[in-house]
């Protein structure tokens, strides 16, 4: 099945690794013109050297005015992943209050704060449109020490309905992909000691963490019009963990 988004626009937010970073690549081998975001103007430039055809932008999108006047200036946009997001652990009974300010900021109002300055020039011009928020399985399975960030997950799983529901008439679609551990850079890191991953990996029904292709592969699909009737869906890419 070939994906083509030739004549397409898209944006990407935490563009500059991970999940974003491939993204990214993936979107511009199919034809896309692809704004990638991130804080890190190094990281930026360093992926547009392998992608010279990208635009990047070096915003915080946790800044909600300055986030707004500069998506006014990038022209149409036809697709948008929401893939910034943070995470900071701890227990229940010990979560600090700057902990609620920083995960929300970034991984709930940005999202809704990117995703109206996307959908209202979508409307303005009557053009169709696609977007994708990356979510977690953390929003449908509780996870230790991951109290904030999974109520972050679930807000974006409860906002991405809405907003399928209220853009679907305007032939905008709305999703979101909600993965378990992907071997990021960061992921193999954070996840490296057996003693933390096996526990983990027994729950899923596959036995193995995700691979950052096989997120990116799915954000294709559901950007893609091969995907035309599918929209205010919460996808777990997770394996079979939230199946058990």
């Amino acid at each position: 099945m070939e994906i083509s988004f030739q004549t397409k626009r898209a944006l990407v937010t935490g563009a500059s690794k991970g999940i974003g970073r491939d993204l990214v690549k993936q979107l511009a081998k199919c034809g896309a013109q692809v704004i990638a975001v991130a804080r890190s103007q190094e990281l930026l430039e360093s992926l547009k050297k392998e992608v010279p055809s990208i635009e990047i932008v070096t915003m915080d999108i946790g800044d909600w005015n300055k986030t707004q006047q500069t998506l006014s200036k990038l022209g149409p946009i036809d697709l948008l992943v929401n893939n910034a997001g943070l995470a900071l652990l701890a227990p229940v009974t010990n979560i600090p209050e700057d902990h609620f300010d920083q995960i929300f900021n970034v991984n709930v109002k940005a999202v809704m704060n990117v995703t109206q300055c996307v959908a209202k020039q979508l409307i303005e011009r009557k053009a169709p449109g696609s977007i994708v928020n990356l979510s977690s399985q953390a929003s449908m399975a509780g996870l230790k020490e991951h109290a904030v960030y999974a109520a972050s997950k679930g807000a974006i799983d409860a906002y991405t309905r809405v907003a399928a529901l209220e853009l679907g008439p305007h032939g905008i679609r709305v999703n979101s992909v909600n993965p378990t551990v992907i071997m990021t850079d960061m992921g193999k890191v954070a996840w490296s000691d057996p003693k933390t991953s096996d526990p983990l990996k027994d729950k899923i029904p596959l036995k193995r963490f995700g691979e950052v292709h096989e997120v990116v592969n799915t954000i294709l699909f559901l950007l893609s019009d091969k995907a035309s009737l599918i929209t205010g869906v919460c996808l777990p890419v997770d394996g079979g963990y939230t199946a058990v």
